[in-house]
């Protein structure tokens, strides 16, 4: 017999896959099936990503078992849950505040540049990561060039250099708590 769950919990970071093709793959599934991200990641760069996926809300794992218990009910109520800033931040990006001046350069890759510039941070090679998100490799570098653009870094090695600063200043506790190498915040 099949189970017929009411809610999804999962985390972005997955042993094989990215959190954001499994929501989407849910989705192409059960559309109406509601997914809650719970993460150790910084809310303000992946929440909108989450969502824009499909899944209805977003957790940081520090936020401990009563907000998870409340995002929980939010979630299965129909409505979406992210913090108080996290939408208050969302509702200035969406009526062209200041929000949207302030996103970091890295906010504004698309779902798959932002996975291939984090796996360059993790020490990848181009071969590595097409290998692990079935791409090919020149499929790879176009992502690679635009994200440069994006960045505005000349050389690869510019590029795989600013990856890896920014994943170790991302990844420190301090580093989460303070403005990001590309410019934008990273953590409350």
């Amino acid at each position: 017999m099949r189970t017929k769950p009411d809610l999804v919990l999962t985390d972005f970071t997955l042993p094989d896959k990215n959190g954001l093709e499994l929501i989407k793959d849910i989705r192409a599934v059960r559309p109406e099936l509601p997914v809650l991200v719970i993460s150790m990641h910084e809310e303000s760069l992946y929440a909108e990503r989450v969502l824009r996926a499909g899944a209805r809300g977003y957790i940081t794992k520090e936020e401990g078992g009563d907000k998870l218990m409340h995002a929980i009910r939010h979630v299965l109520g129909g409505a979406i849950y992210v913090s108080d800033q996290m939408s208050a931040r969302i509702l200035e990006i969406f009526s062209g505040g200041q929000a949207m001046q302030e996103r970091s350069a890295v906010e504004e890759l698309s779902d798959r540049e932002f996975e291939i510039f984090e796996l360059l941070g993790g020490g990848l090679s181009t071969q590595q990561i097409a290998a692990r998100l079935h791409l090919s490799m020149k499929t790879v570098d176009a992502h690679r060039a635009n994200i440069k653009d994006k960045l505005n870094v000349k050389t690869t090695n510019e590029l795989i250099s600013y990856a890896a600063r920014w994943s170790a200043f991302r990844s420190h506790p301090a580093g989460r708590r303070r403005r990001s190498p590309a410019g934008g915040r990273v953590g409350r």
